[in-house]
């Protein structure tokens, strides 16, 4: 049994979950100019509840979207366990839509404007690797969460 496995199972136990709840997967927060740590602290703060993805990059990997509901393993770079998050809701989004109530529960920025000069710079990057080309009203895939399990 992994590291991961251990921890999955103690967070299941310790809440009393049912022992047939599944991990949804993990996930390692990391962005352009964090190191890693600094958004898994933002995280375990409270300061990051949320998380936009682009939908191209599920459409292209013929990956489901998450799902409310769907609980994740957090990782730090090393790939240790950190805690659980539960998703609260998922939507999908234009990003030329998404409000700054939205854009800031990612806990990363101090306008809209520095989130969407951000956001498209990163949008960009991926659709350069992944086959996609950035426009206004590219769909994002808003996930909104909450620590559950630490």
């Amino acid at each position: 049994m992994t590291e991961l496995d251990e921890y999955w199972e103690r967070f299941l136990k310790e809440t009393n979950r049912d022992p047939d709840d599944r991990c949804a997967g993990d996930l390692f927060f990391e962005a352009k100019g964090f190191v890693g740590t600094e958004l898994t602290a933002l995280v375990l703060a409270g300061k990051k509840t949320a998380i936009f993805t682009s939908y191209s990059t599920f459409a292209i990997d013929g990956e489901p979207l998450p799902m409310s509901g769907e609980l994740y393993l957090v990782t730090d770079k090393k790939n240790a366990p950190v805690c659980v998050i539960e998703f609260e809701n998922v939507e999908i989004v234009p990003y030329n839509e998404v409000t700054w109530e939205m854009a800031k529960l990612e806990g990363e920025d101090e306008t809209l404007e520095v989130w969407r000069e951000k956001t498209k710079e990163y949008l960009e990057d991926e659709g350069s690797i992944v086959g996609f080309d950035f426009t206004p009203d590219i769909k994002l895939v808003f996930q909104k969460f909450k620590v559950v399990y630490r």
